[in-house]
């Protein structure tokens, strides 16, 4: 599915958030709370964006790992990667069981990608196992807003308006999985007891845009 839709992904993503997506990666990338020579490593890339935000936040002398399981969407992250000089490396990795060697990094980001993955306490497991001992995970990710008239009006544009894009942009099935995923992810709270549960302290969360988006960062103990 990730195949498919690559080439549409980012004018997709700029219409569904009226161009916000790059804003909250930005405020993600702030929770990581970088500093020059860190290692950093992005899960499930994407297209890159979250990742070249890092790798500006590394600078001098740290670099960035973009890791993703869609070639095709690493092929567009490496595109984008070729026009500056960013120290970012995409390479194909499988978030349930990642590359890596324990210890690696200073931080493990995840934007919007943390829904997408059968076995989320597994993928808190590796992200906490790659990261060296204070370590930070950042996850971005769409939450569910409860409160009107907000919730009603999230319901009406990920129930239908946001298969309505996928069927113009050829890939109905696709939108339609996006709000699927959504309604069965954890609450901001339930995400944060899976990230103590996986090992990390200092949890905590900022909701966004009334309710839509949540951040969370956790420290490796």
């Amino acid at each position: 599915m990730f195949d498919r839709v690559a080439r549409r992904y980012d004018l997709l993503n700029s219409v569904m958030t009226a161009g916000l997506h790059h804003r909250w990666r930005e405020r993600a990338a702030d929770r990581a709370e970088l500093k020059p020579g860190d290692a950093v490593l992005d899960v499930c890339c994407g297209t890159g964006d979250l990742s070249l935000e890092l790798a500006r936040r590394v600078l001098p002398g740290g670099h960035v790992v973009g890791s993703d399981f869609s070639e095709p969407m690493l092929d567009l992250a490496r595109e984008k990667a070729a026009d500056g000089d960013a120290p970012v490396r995409f390479e194909w990795g499988d978030a349930l069981d990642l590359p890596y060697d324990d210890e690696r990094f200073d931080a493990a980001a995840v934007g919007f990608g943390m829904r997408n993955l059968s076995d989320l306490d597994r993928a808190l497991d590796e992200m906490r196992r790659v990261l060296r001992p204070g370590g930070r995970v950042v996850v971005l990710e769409i939450t569910q807003p409860t409160r009107a008239p907000l919730s009603t009006f999230y319901s009406l544009w990920f129930d239908r308006i946001v298969p309505l894009l996928g069927h113009l942009g050829s890939d109905s099935d696709a939108y339609s999985y996006l709000p699927e995923s959504v309604r069965s992810f954890p609450s901001p709270r339930g995400l944060a007891e899976k990230m103590d549960a996986a090992g990390l302290t200092r949890i905590r969360w900022t909701v966004l845009a009334g309710g839509i988006i949540a951040i969370h960062s956790g420290v490796r103990r």
